[in-house]
């Protein structure tokens, strides 16, 4: 299982330690936010890390919803139920919730399927920062603080046709940017097809906090600091 590196197994419990959840955003998603360093003060797994290991641990479905409701941190103990059903948590032993899960329709368990999912979305997930917020922020003139540049994952979710593939590969197709004071909701849909073959749509929608007027100078800054951290690496 490829995922083997980057998570711990022990009394049912799963956890992710800083430098195993580093390891993924940095090596499997090229995701290069500060907030997943070892060591950062507001660490936290990355949420596409905990949507990898419920598609390992559940199968893949035709149906499913990703919702997230707080940030792990480091080396948290999770909870991943043996049997579920259509809803179900993935929680701590305290019963702190981080992620809701909703699914429907056939069940797929073929690891070479999973994995090409997986990396396909986190792939794209990595560039989200660079190749289409900033975009959308420049569009709307409004951006992040740049001194906190926090941007939260709320939800995910995809609907497929079929399971009748193997490899997949993943397109933006539309994206969105609605503003409400300093809070800017992001919404981005995008299309996964098996070769030339249509076999799904999907939605992700993140949260902007702190939003104000736009500065180019401030935002490439952002930018150069970001690329240099990909460059460093």
């Amino acid at each position: 299982m490829f995922l083997a590196p980057y998570f711990s197994e022990q009394n049912q419990a799963i956890s992710v330690s800083a430098q195993q959840a580093s390891d993924f955003a940095k090596k499997i998603a090229q995701d290069f936010n500060p907030i997943h360093d070892v060591g950062a003060k507001r660490f936290c797994v990355p949420g596409d890390l905990l949507f990898a290991l419920v598609l390992t641990q559940y199968g893949l479905s035709q149906s499913m919803k990703f919702s997230f409701a707080g940030m792990v941190g480091d080396s948290v103990e999770l909870q991943f139920p043996e049997q579920v059903s259509e809803s179900f948590s993935i929680r701590d032993s305290r019963e702190k919730t981080y992620l809701n899960v909703s699914r429907h329709g056939d069940v797929s368990c073929c690891d070479a399927q999973t994995e090409s999912f997986i990396r396909q979305y986190v792939a794209f997930s990595g560039h989200n920062f660079i190749d289409i917020l900033i975009p959308l922020m420049k569009q709307h003139q409004v951006m992040i603080n740049p001194e906190r540049p926090l941007v939260i994952y709320e939800s995910m979710s995809f609907d497929l046709t079929t399971l009748d593939f193997v490899q997949v590969t993943l397109s933006l197709i539309g994206q969105d940017l609605k503003i409400d004071g300093k809070r800017g909701d992001v919404t981005l849909h995008f299309e996964l097809h098996s070769g030339d073959t249509l076999v799904g749509t999907g939605i992700k929608t993140l949260v902007m906090s702190g939003l104000r007027a736009y500065d180019e100078v401030l935002v490439q800054q952002m930018r150069a600091t970001y690329e240099g951290r990909k460059t460093d690496y």
